[in-house]
C-alpha cells in the first residue's frame, strides 16, 4: 500500500466504488490510499483506489478498517459524497444479513430488488433545504444487479434474484417476534446498513447495487439462542475470499457507459448545491 494521497492517480478517476461490509476491510493489493474530506465530515476511512481487471475502482470499508463504526454511527453522507467526488458513479455494496426464510441459510447470496426502512433517527438526505424529492420506487440499479447476478452464477454461486431487505436500526439484533413479523411480511433478509445508503446514493444520481451475504438465520426463523455477533463474523470470514473474488469479477464487468435511469435521478429538480 502506498503512502496516503489527497488526489486520485493520474491513471484515471475510478468510476466504480465498492463499499465493504462487516469482515470485508480490503479488496485487493496495490491500491493507493486516498484521503478525502467532505462537507459532511470524514468518511469511514481513507479510500483505496487502483485498477482491477483494467477498471479503476475505489474501495471504502463501511465500518472503517478496524470496524470502529457501528451501523447507527456510520457517516453515510460522507461515504457516498466522498466516492462521487473522486469520480465514482456506480456503487456495489456487499453486507452481512440475516436470513428470514429457512431455505436462506448461511452462505446464501441475495441480490435484493427492494428494501423496507425500519431505522430511526438516521440522517437520510443531503437536501435539508428546498423540495428535493427523489423517486425510490425501484431503489437498486438494474444494470448493476444484472452484472452481479451473472458474475455470481459464473463463480458457481446460486444467488437469489430479488427479494426485500428490511433494514433495522441496530446495533441490537431482532427479537423473535420482530423476526417472525418480518418473515410474515414476505421480506427475505434483514440487515442494518442498507438504509440510508441506498437513498443517499440515489440523491447523488449514483447507481447502487446491494449484495447481501446471509450469515445466519434470524432469531424468529430458528430455535436456539438466536443470533450472536461472533457467529456472524465467523460465517462472513469463511465466505470473504469467495465474496472478494466475486467483487473482483464484478468491477471490470460494470457498464462502461451508464444507460439506466439512476443517472437521471435528480434531473429537473432544483438542488440547493451543485453535485461534486
Amino acid at each position: 500500500m502506498s503512502a496516503p494521497s489527497t488526489e486520485t492517480s493520474s491513471a484515471g478517476a475510478p468510476d466504480v466504488g465498492i463499499i465493504g461490509g462487516s469482515g470485508l476491510y480490503s479488496l485487493a493489493d496495490d491500491l493507493d490510499e486516498v484521503v478525502v474530506d467532505t462537507p459532511y465530515g470524514a468518511p469511514s476511512d481513507a479510500l483505496m483506489v487502483g485498477s482491477v481487471g483494467g477498471r479503476r475502482v475505489a474501495f471504502l470499508p463501511r465500518h472503517g478498517r478496524d470496524h470502529r463504526f457501528p451501523p447507527h454511527r456510520i457517516n453515510y453522507r460522507a461515504n457516498l459524497w466522498a466516492l462521487r467526488s473522486i469520480g465514482v458513479r456506480q456503487v456495489v455494496a456487499p453486507s452481512a444479513v440475516g436470513g428470514l426464510r429457512a431455505d436462506l441459510g448461511p452462505g446464501t447470496l441475495v441480490v435484493p430488488d427492494q428494501f423496507v426502512d425500519r431505522t430511526s433517527g438516521r440522517v437520510q438526505t443531503f437536501y435539508d433545504q428546498g423540495a428535493v424529492h427523489v423517486s425510490m420506487a425501484d431503489p437498486y440499479c438494474p444494470s448493476g444487479r444484472s452484472v452481479v447476478l451473472t458474475a455470481a452464477r459464473v463463480n458457481r454461486w446460486s444467488p437469489l434474484d430479488g427479494g426485500t431487505l428490511v433494514v433495522i436500526e441496530g446495533p441490537r439484533f431482532s427479537t423473535r417476534a420482530e423476526s417472525r413479523w418480518f418473515a410474515t411480511s414476505g421480506w427475505v433478509v434483514v440487515g442494518m446498513t442498507g438504509h440510508p445508503e441506498a437513498v443517499l446514493a440515489r440523491e447523488l444520481a449514483l447507481c447502487y447495487t446491494s449484495v447481501a451475504l446471509v450469515t445466519d438465520l434470524d432469531a424468529g426463523v430458528e430455535e436456539g439462542h438466536g443470533v450472536k455477533h461472533s457467529e456472524v463474523l465467523k460465517v462472513f470470514a469463511s465466505n470473504v475470499d469467495r465474496l472478494r473474488a466475486l467483487l473482483l469479477a464484478v468491477v471490470p464487468a460494470m457498464p462502461a457507459e451508464r444507460t439506466c435511469a439512476c443517472q437521471h435521478a435528480v434531473d429537473g429538480l432544483h438542488l440547493p448545491f451543485a453535485l461534486p
